[in-house]
């Protein structure tokens, strides 16, 4: 089997597929978190701590220096509170995904199969008909048993 015949198998496994739709609309889920956080969430939360944009706050380290053409060191610590709020928004998110899914299960479990309907193969169902017309048939006399022809001297 060559690379590439491997590698079509591969690809055309169903967990594979669905591994990468699920890796595509994670990444993009995230672009609307982070969205959701930095434009709709933050804005407000630093309105009413004092017009704060939290993307903007740090402690500097060591300031910004054109002469010797040094860029500043800082901890930025507002990123990395929009980060974290990002993170528990796609948490709860994939926590409620879950707890959907474990409901479903439980729900499916719970749920009775066909009551009084017994499941039968092919092959059961034709063993059933024959035993039903063997059963149905009139019994036939029993013969006699053939007379045993004497042994033959010699």
């Amino acid at each position: 089997m060559s690379v590439v015949e491997e590698f079509r198998e591969f690809i055309s496994k169903g967990n594979v597929v669905d591994l990468a739709v699920g890796v595509i609309i994670g990444a993009a889920f995230g672009k609307i978190v982070t969205s959701l956080v930095e434009q709709v969430v933050m804005p407000p939360i630093g309105l009413v701590l004092g017009k704060v944009d939290f993307s903007d706050l740090k402690i500097v380290l060591a300031p910004a220096d054109p002469a010797n053409k040094a860029a500043e060191v800082a901890i930025q610590y507002g990123a990395f509170i929009n980060t974290i709020i990002q993170f528990m928004i796609v948490a709860f998110a994939v926590f409620m995904l879950v707890k959907l899914v474990n409901a479903l299960r439980r729900q499916d479990a719970a749920e009775p199969g066909p009551a009084g309907v017994p499941t039968t193969t092919p092959t059961e169902a034709l063993l059933i008909e024959i035993r039903d017309a063997l059963r149905a048939s009139p019994p036939k006399a029993a013969k006699s048993p053939a007379k045993a022809r004497p042994a033959k001297t010699a």
